[in-house]
């Protein structure tokens, strides 16, 4: 007994419809959809309304010489670039430093300071121990309690005291047993203060507050400054428990000033590296992938450029996209760079760390994608409603 059997013509036709329908669907094909003649974001993006984030479509900004006059007369220096939770250092918190009008503070003796006490005319009491020891062996070292022991004047506490307190102290103590009394209080050596310098600088570590007022560029530098991997705009200064973002490139760009905050004891300075400062090149360009600024100036033209351009083969010049998402608004670009004079207006747009450039696929690349990925489906449907099964060793004949 031989049996045999055939795909009906039905199931052929049935089969063959479903495969014409699929090619030319290619809008339901994930990935393959047109980007181009959009008017807002395809999807809803996070919106701050008032104290609020609620998800918006956001209006989409063509890129031309009427938006880049107006990105520079709205440009204002950076104050932060919202990466850290860390606030922004202001003339209130913490503290400024030269460029405020209040007089920069004194240094105070704490526990380790050594300081030199010199009684004129009284040599016995200025070097008791011989004159050939350093100033620090020939010094007066505060205590862990804060006090100090000077012959006929006793115990004294003189923490938290300048050198001119320390020195009005001492001239009333011993004005008892010396007439008209001249003495002099230098500080020898800075024991008792310090900051902390971590981060991408050449040399981490301990830095001494001294009588001369440290900011947080002259703390750096102290460090041997900035590593090649340094992030200048994101040098966070952690004091008492708070954690304030100051914008070192700011002030070298901006003459932003007012961040360079004078340092307490206890602060610690953490420079941290630029990796976060990416952009990513997606889409029909021929090397995509992210890239790293340097000290966050890269302008649309630059990065495609790094990325190899777009591609002359697939890409469609007339959509070229700026998706940017790391402020409170986002904000969706578009360049038409059909003609070659459109990357001018490339090269003057600024780009931010975070930003996405996408650049679209042409119509008939889309098109071809999809026959691509559907013709080995549809050929095998097409011989397999031309196969006849032989079953047992039968032959159809």
């Amino acid at each position: 007994m031989k049996l045999s059997l055939a795909v009906p013509d039905r199931i052929r036709h049935l089969l063959i419809g479903i495969a014409a329908i699929a090619m030319t669907g290619c809008s339901l094909v994930p990935g393959n959809q047109s980007y181009s003649n959009r008017e807002e974001s395809a999807v809803m993006l996070p919106v701050q309304q008032g104290d609020a984030l609620v998800p918006s479509n956001v209006k989409i900004k063509p890129i031309t010489a009427e938006l880049i006059v107006d990105m520079f007369k709205a440009a204002r220096p950076p104050r932060g670039d919202g990466t850290s939770l860390a606030g922004v250092a202001t003339k209130d918190a913490p503290r400024p430093g030269s460029s405020d009008a209040r007089p920069t503070p004194e240094y105070r003796l704490g526990p380790g300071d050594i300081i030199s006490i010199i009684v004129w005319d009284h040599p016995e009491l200025t070097i008791p121990a011989g004159s050939f020891r350093t100033a620090e062996q020939a010094g007066t070292v505060v205590a862990d309690d804060g006090t100090i022991f000077f012959p006929y004047a006793g115990v004294l506490n003189v923490q938290g005291k300048t050198t001119g307190e320390v020195r009005k102290l001492l001239s009333a103590k011993l004005a008892k047993y010396i007439e008209q009394i001249q003495l002099d209080v230098r500080m020898v050596a800075f024991r008792s203060q310090q900051v902390y310098v971590v981060g991408e600088v050449a040399k981490p570590g301990i830095q001494q507050v001294t009588d001369i007022p440290m900011t947080v560029v002259e703390a750096v530098n102290r460090a041997g400054g900035f590593t090649p991997e340094a992030d200048y705009s994101r040098v966070l200064l952690t004091r008492r428990g708070a954690t304030y973002l100051v914008d070192i490139q700011a002030m070298y760009d901006f003459g932003a000033t007012a961040q360079n905050a004078l340092l307490e004891h206890g602060d610690i300075i953490n420079v941290a590296d630029r990796s976060f400062n990416k952009i990513f090149v997606l889409g029909e360009v021929v090397r995509p992938g992210s890239q790293v600024m340097n000290k966050k100036r890269s302008t649309l033209a630059e990065a495609l450029s790094d990325a190899g351009y777009i591609n002359q083969a697939t890409s469609d010049p007339r959509w070229i996209y700026v998706m940017r998402g790391d402020t409170e608004t986002p904000e969706l670009f578009h360049l038409d760079s059909r003609l070659p004079d459109a990357m001018l207006l490339a090269d003057r747009f600024p780009l931010r760390p975070r930003d996405v450039i996408y650049v679209d696929a042409a119509a008939v690349v889309r098109w071809q994608r999809v026959i691509s990925n559907i013709l080995p489906t549809t050929t095998m449907l097409y011989q397999t409603s031309l196969t006849q099964y032989p079953l047992f060793g039968a032959r159809q004949p």
